[in-house]
């Protein structure tokens, strides 16, 4: 699954730091953890967003993630408790825009229009069926089946990509409004300290 930590539109540098600190924290308790993207805060170890990819299920820590301690970089701040956010993307396929044959299923009919005798004798039609996206191409416009079968897989290829160019699209969406929905309150997850340590309660 891939999710992501926030610290808010407009969040403190702490919770900025609180969101490489919970990182950090993951990454030790699930190590297959991989960062898929991150943006910098302006002080080091801080970060405005990690969006990260795991095959463990950590739906359990989607909410708000509440972290204990005082200000590193506001001493005798009387605030102690800082949110961050952490939400499930939607994953993007990524297809190969170089199409395996194998995950294609071909289906031949008679084409109709032009094309004399043989339009009406011989399957010259090709239906392809890309079983992984669901995507369908036909094509009849090449008088044999085997150029419209060629014709017919030159064709798919733009479209897998624009099924992938608009799962992105979704997925940019969605981190985005992650950013905006960050709740200040009813944490799932606690973390106190600087060293980061869950709280078991």
């Amino acid at each position: 699954m891939i999710l992501q930590l926030t610290s808010g539109i407009g969040g403190p540098l702490e919770c900025a730091y609180a969101v490489g600190g919970v990182f950090q924290a993951l990454q030790a308790k699930f190590p297959d953890i991989e960062v898929v993207d991150a943006h910098p805060a302006r002080h080091e170890d801080c970060f405005t967003s990690i969006t990260f990819s795991s095959k463990q299920d950590l739906s359990a820590f989607c909410g708000t993630i509440l972290w204990v301690c005082e200000s590193p970089f506001r001493p005798n701040h009387r605030r102690k408790n800082w949110f961050i956010g952490c939400s499930a993307l939607p994953e993007v396929e990524k297809p190969e825009i170089i199409v395996d044959s194998k995950d294609v299923r071909f289906e031949r009919f008679h084409s109709g229009g032009p094309g004399g005798q043989n339009v009406n004798k011989v399957e010259t039609g090709v239906r392809l069926i890309h079983e992984p996206s669901g995507i369908t191409v036909t094509c009849t416009s090449e008088r044999t089946q085997g150029a419209n079968r060629r014709e017919a897989m030159h064709r798919l290829a733009p479209l897998l990509q624009a099924r992938m160019d608009e799962a992105s699209a979704r997925q940019r969406d969605a981190a985005w409004r992650a950013h905006a929905d960050l709740e200040r309150g009813n944490p799932v997850r606690v973390y106190r300290g600087m060293d980061f340590a869950l709280d078991s309660r």
